[in-house]
């Protein structure tokens, strides 16, 4: 009998291009056909045959309580019988906002958006207005929305302006955007010696993971911090995928960097589509209706997202809640090195808060070039064989993997095993 999966994707790609509306959930990386899910309860998922996995992915990391949770899903249920949206202020933005300036010390103001290009793109729009400048530094293997501006790989060589990475951004606009790599402090020294004056922000995942998940290097955020202040340009954390996921003051507060703006997004929604951008408040006070920077946004602090996102920050201060989400993540990425060590094969492994990286090298990446000497096909492998055992890992050798605090145990053990098995018959 045809899989119901197998139908959907056919039909799919009928209507929608390449049969997904984010490239992300396609499996071309790995192969085969993308999974449909239908329903998710905790730590789990069932897709359209009523399979169920264990899942890793966690919607690409807002799900830090797991699917469903019921106190999101009663307070979204609420905010939508009082109505979806009225294009208005409500307190809840308010109570929100509020919220992220406590317990995030670099943010004395924020605003609301709806997705984490939208923040992405605004807080550059922002720090050139506030410094009255165009260029802008970004690295290599680090995703920040696609925007133009910052949909740009590497030039040819060191020092050069980066290229279009995609189709549709006009080489004038990605040659503003210089583009260097991840940890190599000498080489942003250089960058702002040549171009100091003229950089309005450096903008930078401080835990990179959308290149797989690859750790900042000793002093590298602090000089990032240094050179910014010395020149006068904007440091921007891109926090949307580690705000509140590495710990309750984000990145910033694990490594005790303070950014003059930050982006956020993923866990700040609880599952629905928000994201926010601040910062300083003498910056953010040059966006209209007080300055000259314009942003806007029909759907921007939606009631409804802005009651799962605020549930989900309620329930992320419990005591004790990261350092349990801490260990259950340690142990994941212990066992399977271990598990693969056993067996002599090439794999590591590291984990910062609930987020995870799985290598199949014998070193830890600390740079893009590195990410791209993993054996590609054998993650491919790995993932196929995790997949048939019901383990949900990204359909990508390039992108970091979510542990919730729904993940106990009993979840653990089974992915260990499946993977002990799978690396013993490798």
């Amino acid at each position: 009998m045809t899989s119901r999966n197998h139908q959907l994707f056919e039909q799919s790609q009928q209507y929608i291009p390449g049969g997904v509306n984010s490239p992300v959930r396609a499996f071309k990386s790995v192969g085969g056909e993308p999974v449909f899910f239908q329903r998710g309860e905790g730590a789990y998922f069932w897709d359209a045959d009523g399979k169920s996995y264990i899942d890793y992915v966690g919607s690409w990391g807002p799900l830090i309580l797991g699917h469903a949770h019921p106190n999101v899903v009663q307070a979204v249920q609420t905010a939508a019988q009082n109505g979806l949206t009225f294009g208005a202020p409500t307190e809840a933005e308010l109570e929100i906002a509020k919220l992220i300036c406590q317990l995030i010390p670099s943010i004395e103001q924020v605003r609301l958006v709806s997705s984490g290009t939208e923040a992405g793109m605004s807080v550059i729009r922002l720090a050139r207005g506030f410094t009255g400048r165009s260029k802008i530094i970004k690295f290599e293997g680090c995703y920040h929305g696609h925007d133009d501006s910052l949909l740009v790989k590497a030039g040819s060589g060191a020092l050069t302006f980066g290229n279009p990475s995609s189709a549709g951004v006009p080489t004038e606009t990605a040659g503003h955007t210089i583009v260097m790599d991840y940890n190599d402090i000498s080489g942003i020294e250089d960058a702002f010696d040549k171009w100091g004056q003229e950089i309005a922000a450096v903008i930078v995942e401080p835990v990179a993971g959308n290149m797989n998940l690859v750790a900042p290097k000793g002093d590298f955020l602090a000089k990032l911090r240094a050179l910014c202040t010395q020149h006068g340009s904007m440091l921007i954390f891109d926090e949307v995928m580690t705000g509140f996921r590495v710990g309750l003051e984000c990145a910033q507060g694990l490594y005790q960097i303070k950014p003059d703006l930050t982006t956020l997004g993923k866990v700040i929604g609880g599952g629905m589509p928000m994201a926010a951008f601040g910062g300083r408040r003498d910056i953010m006070q040059c966006l209209a209706p007080l300055g000259p920077v314009y942003q806007a946004g029909t759907l921007s602090g939606n009631p409804v997202a802005v009651a799962a996102g605020l549930t989900t920050l309620k329930q992320i201060q419990a005591p004790g809640f990261y350092e349990k989400l801490g260990s259950r993540t340690q142990q994941l990425v212990d066992g399977l090195t271990a598990a693969a060590e056993k067996q002599g094969i090439d794999f590591c492994a590291q984990s910062i808060g609930s987020m995870f990286g799985l290598y199949f090298r014998r070193e830890i990446p600390t740079s893009f070039a590195e990410v791209m000497q993993c054996d590609k096909v054998g993650f491919n492998r790995f993932f196929h064989a995790m997949l048939d055992e019901g383990i949900y890992f990204a359909p990508s050798a390039f992108e970091a993997g979510f542990v919730s605090s729904m993940h106990g145990d009993n979840e653990l053990n089974k992915t260990l095993s499946v993977a002990e098995k799978i690396f013993k018959n490798w």
